[in-house]
Parts: C-alpha cells; sequence; structure tokens
C-alpha cells in the first residue's frame, strides 16, 4: 500500500501524462485531415474520459476511497 503522499503525486502524473496524450491526439486529429467538425466527435469523447479520469484520481487519491472497498463488507 502506497503512502497517500505518494498516492497523491503518482496519480496526478499519471493523470496529467494521458491527458497530455489524449489532448495532443485530439489536437492531431482535429487540425489534420479531419478537420474541426471530422474531429468534433473524438474531441467530445476525450473530454468526457478525461472528466471520469479527474473524478477517478480525486475519488481514489484525494479521498482515499478504494474501488474494492463495497466488496469487503
Amino acid at each position: 500500500m502506497l503512502e497517500h503522499r505518494t498516492k497523491i503525486i503518482v496519480g496526478l502524473l499519471g493523470t496529467l501524462l494521458m491527458s497530455v496524450f489524449v489532448v495532443g491526439l485530439a489536437h492531431s486529429i482535429a487540425t489534420g485531415f479531419a478537420g474541426f467538425w471530422g474531429g468534433l466527435p473524438f474531441i467530445v469523447i476525450v473530454v468526457f474520459v478525461l472528466a471520469m479520469a479527474f473524478y477517478d484520481y480525486y475519488e481514489e487519491c484525494i479521498l482515499g476511497k478504494e474501488w474494492h472497498d463495497q466488496n469487503d463488507r
């Protein structure tokens, strides 16, 4: 089990690295051959996925809730 501070730092680093990759991918699709309107569905998906990733980071690392807490009852 990681220490709380380590969990926050590593989780934030991983979430930010994933965010940079996905946003860069969306940017390259929207400015490339597909154009803005062709890349718009992918941009909407990216925004939704990033919202879920940051929510999971907040719930797991900041609040300290783990996915298996409910199954241990």
